[in-house]
């Protein structure tokens, strides 16, 4: 595979394009795709584009900084890496690589339960860096005890418990290419007692649909890492996320992968705020593809958001190097917003400098 002159690739637009280029059309459906009809995964993006950031003027922005604090950990800027599953079927540097590349940006990785590397070893990757890991309970709950104990054991800092994925959305891409995933996922093959080549429907199928609230409790209260809740839309449910001892909530869709017509987290994200803001982190994926969406995001009341395509995309085209680039645009994008909106740091985001208004049209 032939290299890629990484600064001729400005955006994240960009390396998505080179991306689709490189990877082949089963892993290509599996990370570009949604659920359904794809209408909220388009909705994600296309949400963004009905609000309006007005600027205040005449601040002194001659010393800004992206830095900011998530569940009293400083990262350098508001923007986690989030968990995506099986990165070396988008590249050999895997998991590692994303590890090392978010640890080079000074922010979070939060690595998936089906990752194609085990916490201990991404632990080794990138020694001192800021991880979180996120969980799926499996049926068999051994499994998942012994993922818990590998995170805590190798220095992750919480724990992002994903809760909207109790069966595997309707990925239509996925059964057109007939996408399995061949490359081994340790947790996995302990779920299933072998490295079995399997759909990604049926690596949902040992995930257990019980999960409930009961389960969220005792899991806040017998870890001792601070647990989040990803995966909620609804103020109601954050409300009691925070009531059963979340940490943290990650308003999510999945990235339009599970329910198809779920709301676009952007909209989402005032009713979280405003139901438990004033208690606990309230974070956001989805849709993610610039800096002025992040800083979108936080005038919302968001504490960070996660990206997982626009890092994805990063190291398919490129590695850890790629997966670095990304990080690096995304932070250069989010502090020439914060100039041109008159905010020397996340901190000074506020509501009043967010408007609706109708859609702009293409980027």
């Amino acid at each position: 595979m032939s290299g890629v002159d990484l600064d001729s690739l400005v955006n994240v637009a960009d390396f998505e394009r080179v991306a689709a280029e490189r990877l082949g059309a089963g892993p290509l459906g599996y990370y570009a795709g949604g659920a359904g009809d794809e209408r909220t995964l388009r909705e994600n993006v296309a949400a963004f584009e009905r609000y309006r950031l007005w600027p205040r003027v005449l601040v002194d922005v001659s010393a800004v900084t992206t830095r900011t604090t998530v569940l009293g950990r400083e990262i350098e800027m508001p923007v986690i890496v989030a968990p995506v599953a099986f990165q070396k079927v988008a590249h050999p540097d895997g998991e590692a690589g994303m590890a090392r590349a978010a640890a080079a940006a000074g922010t979070i990785m939060c690595l998936s339960s089906i990752a194609t590397t085990g916490p201990a070893d991404v632990a080794a990757a990138a020694p001192g860096a800021a991880r979180w890991f996120q969980l799926y309970c499996f049926r068999d709950r051994g499994v998942t005890r012994a993922l818990l104990d590998e995170a805590v054991a190798h220095g992750f800092e919480a724990i992002a418990l994903t809760v909207d994925a109790p069966r595997a959305g309707r990925r239509e891409r996925d059964f057109r290419t007939g996408f399995r995933v061949d490359a081994t996922a340790p947790a996995v093959a302990a779920a299933v007692g072998s490295d079995a080549v399997l759909t990604p429907a049926e690596i949902f199928g040992l995930v257990d649909p019980a999960l409930d609230w009961e389960d969220l409790e005792r899991l806040a209260s017998e870890c001792e890492l601070p647990v989040l809740v990803k995966g909620l839309v609804r103020g109601d449910d954050a409300e009691r996320a925070v009531e059963h001892g979340a940490a943290g909530v990650v308003v999510s869709n999945h990235g339009g992968r599970q329910l198809d017509s779920a709301p676009a987290t952007i909209d989402a994200l005032s009713e979280v705020v405003e139901a438990v803001g004033d208690r606990v982190d309230v974070l956001m994926d989805g849709g993610v593809r610039r800096g002025t969406d992040v800083v979108t995001a936080l005038a919302l009341g968001a504490k960070a958001v996660l990206v997982g395509r626009p890092a994805l995309w990063g190291l398919a085209v490129a590695g850890e190097a790629g997966a670095a680039r990304v990080l690096e645009l995304l932070r250069e994008e989010v502090e020439l917003a914060l100039v041109l909106c008159g905010a020397a740091s996340p901190a000074a985001l506020t509501t009043d400098l967010v408007r609706p208004g109708p859609a702009l049209g293409g980027s």
